[in-house]
């Protein structure tokens, strides 16, 4: 259940135009103070806020990600996998980038094997993305992850992404044997720089890195 900041102007230009018309007698305070009390805006702390990013971040994750795979489920049903990758060469970006309009919010999907040189990461999610190669190959968990960036101005939400299935292999598999050979020179013509191949189920495959200006995350508490 969300709660929205409530603006108490109204209440307070009440109280004032009360006070105006009393026959040009001072404002009456015991009036401003009973508004001001009734209408008291709740504070948040930090860890409230830190904690509905991390919630926020989540949802916006699972929408970016749900609007991607069904696009690309239905790319592959219609045409196989090579219709996919020209799919994720010129609409995927575009995809969270409309999630990310509709929030206000900063959305990529960085990794250090990317296929598209826009999706590499900056220092910070290098770093991020290390942390998460450690975990992953020590057996750790990897739970998502919230930086405060900008003097706390923004939060950096961060979540692995993993090959969840043998469908991604179709194009981020072993070439030979995962990905057919029409659909590698299909890559190699798109993406001739490619390095987002060879994975397997499991693998971290990159993150995503979203970043929520303080401000956003208030407004939808």
């Amino acid at each position: 259940m969300k709660m929205k900041y409530l603006l108490f102007s109204f209440g307070l230009l009440l109280a004032l135009g009360v006070g105006s018309c009393n026959d040009g007698k001072k404002i009456n305070r015991d009036l401003v103070d009973q508004v001001n009390k009734s209408n008291e805006v709740k504070k948040l702390g930090e860890a409230e806020i830190t904690e509905h990013a991390m919630e926020w971040g989540n949802e916006i994750s699972m929408e970016a990600q749900k609007a991607l795979m069904g696009v690309l489920q239905k790319a592959i049903q219609e045409n196989g996998p090579e219709n996919a990758v020209g799919f994720c060469n010129i609409e995927a970006l575009e995809i969270t980038k409309k999630v990310a309009d509709k929030y206000n919010v900063n959305i990529r999907r960085v990794s250090v094997k990317n296929r598209n040189s826009k999706n590499s990461p900056n220092e910070k999610e290098k770093e991020l993305l290390g942390a998460y190669a450690y975990n992953q190959d020590n057996g750790l968990e990897n739970p998502p992850n919230i930086q405060k960036l900008e003097d706390g101005q923004v939060l950096l939400y961060t979540k692995a992404i993993t090959i969840p299935n043998g469908l991604c292999l179709n194009c981020h598999g072993a070439p030979g044997t995962d990905i057919k050979e029409s659909t590698l020179e299909k890559i190699q013509s798109l993406y001739p720089e490619d390095k987002a191949i060879n994975y397997k189920v499991g693998d971290l495959r990159g993150m995503w890195s979203i970043a929520l200006p303080k401000k956003e995350v208030i407004k939808d508490i």
